[in-house]
């Protein structure tokens, strides 16, 4: 008998509104690179220090995700992301009131941003929905989640284009905020699933948080998936945050950075797609190891072709392909290893690691090129990251834990 996708109509619900969250926070949050040059002309901060408030943002982020995915798990979704929402709004209308010094330029996108992302982007709403549906059927509902977000990526950088230059910088963050309004109204919909242990395992049906964490911590596999999604962050990271700076300095026009981020908003899609569809057939390790030295591959060439649109164009198709594909096998890895019960809590630690990542990936694109007046170093470095994750990824044992006995204190 063949297994129903959506089991109720409680998984279609928790699906579209996850989808529909995805898609403003992420979204919005691809775009900040496109507003650098108003910050730096307008507002009179460095590029360095631009790079600095993403990487505190991606640090609060990062910090914050395990802190709501633990409050999801115990309240359930809807309450943790529509408060996330109220601190990205708030965070964003600082911005349009022009922060005067740095203290404020960092709170506002850096912090504020940075702790709405930790519950409105990826980790909550993708854990959320994982609850909903079977190991089967995981990774292609994450998969989807996933997609929703690359739409983001692909309509909001074409939108910030042509509101920058038509309306001006601080008309596009108002708009911003009315797209985050809505956001916080669908994630009124991300409803809550009570646990039902169908293992049948008293140990599984009577484990605590604490105990959870603990127990991941001492699985090797869980150790080396944190340390491998630490290399996602650093690389998509910097890509959107520094790819419009670099493109200037390659003397290749303006539109060209905005064309980049939206084929990799569109082409992330299929590859979001594929990704979860693959993970419900084969090894996600594996699937995750050729991902990350194809990533390594793409640098390479981006690197090694004559700077040309062309190049440039082709290199935001590829890497589209491997953008978020990362995120349905490394959810599923960890659902598959420890089950569902703290799928939120155990999947929110994984992000932080991929946050440091990006803070590392913000702070030093920016850090590189007021050093050195030059991104290659930052490349180079996000290459031989990239080589490593590849490797990290292949000794994780992907089996379900066996329960037997109570995990000692």
């Amino acid at each position: 008998m063949n297994e129903k996708f959506f089991e109720n109509k409680k998984a279609i619900i928790i699906l579209v509104a996850a989808a529909l969250v995805v898609f403003v926070s992420m979204g919005i949050r691809q775009t900040w690179g496109l507003f650098y040059n108003f910050f730096e002309t307008d507002l009179g901060f460095s590029r360095t220090q631009f790079g600095l408030a993403i990487a505190i943002q991606m640090v609060f982020w990062g910090t914050l995700a395990p802190v709501f995915g633990f409050l999801a798990d115990r309240f359930g979704p809807s309450k943790v992301v529509a408060f996330a929402f109220l601190i990205y709004i708030f965070g964003v209308y600082m911005l349009v009131q022009e922060p005067k010094n740095v203290f404020e330029f960092q709170t506002s996108l850096g912090i504020l941003v940075g702790i709405a992302l930790g519950g409105t982007a990826m980790s909550v709403p993708i854990s959320a929905v994982g609850k909903f549906f079977s190991n089967k059927n995981r990774t292609i509902a994450t998969g989807l989640v996933t997609a929703s977000a690359s739409i983001g990526f692909f309509l909001l950088p074409m939108f910030a284009k042509f509101s920058n230059d038509t309306f001006g910088w601080k008309l596009t963050l108002e708009y911003y905020i009315y797209l985050l309004v809505f956001g916080l109204l669908c994630s009124l919909f991300l409803l809550k699933k009570e646990y039902i242990d169908e293992t049948n395992n008293q140990f599984t049906r009577d484990q605590t948080a604490p105990k959870a964490l603990q127990e991941a911590f001492q699985h090797k596999g869980y150790k080396l998936l944190t340390a491998g999604f630490f290399v996602c962050g650093f690389q998509i990271t910097l890509v959107a945050t520094h790819m419009p700076g670099y493109i200037k300095e390659t003397g290749l026009p303006d539109w060209t950075a905005a064309a980049i981020l939206s084929l990799i908003g569109i082409f992330n899609i299929f590859g979001t797609l594929t990704m979860g569809y693959l993970s419900s057939k084969y090894s996600k390790k594996i699937l995750l190891s050729w991902l990350y030295f194809l990533r390594a591959i793409a640098l390479i060439l981006f690197l090694l072709f004559p700077s040309s649109i062309y190049v440039a164009l082709g290199f935001g198709v590829i890497f589209g392909l491997l953008w978020l594909a990362t995120i349905p096998p490394t959810n599923g890895i960890v659902a598959q290893i420890f089950g569902t019960k703290y799928l939120t809590t155990l999947f929110g630690i994984v992000f932080f690691s991929h946050q440091m990542g990006s803070f590392l990936g913000a702070y030093l694109g920016g850090y590189f090129y007021d050093q050195f007046g030059s991104y290659d170093y930052a490349w180079y470095l996000s290459i031989l990251l990239s080589v490593f994750a590849g490797l990290v990824h292949l000794p994780i044992d992907e089996r379900p834990i066996v329960r037997v006995a109570p995990i000692n204190s």
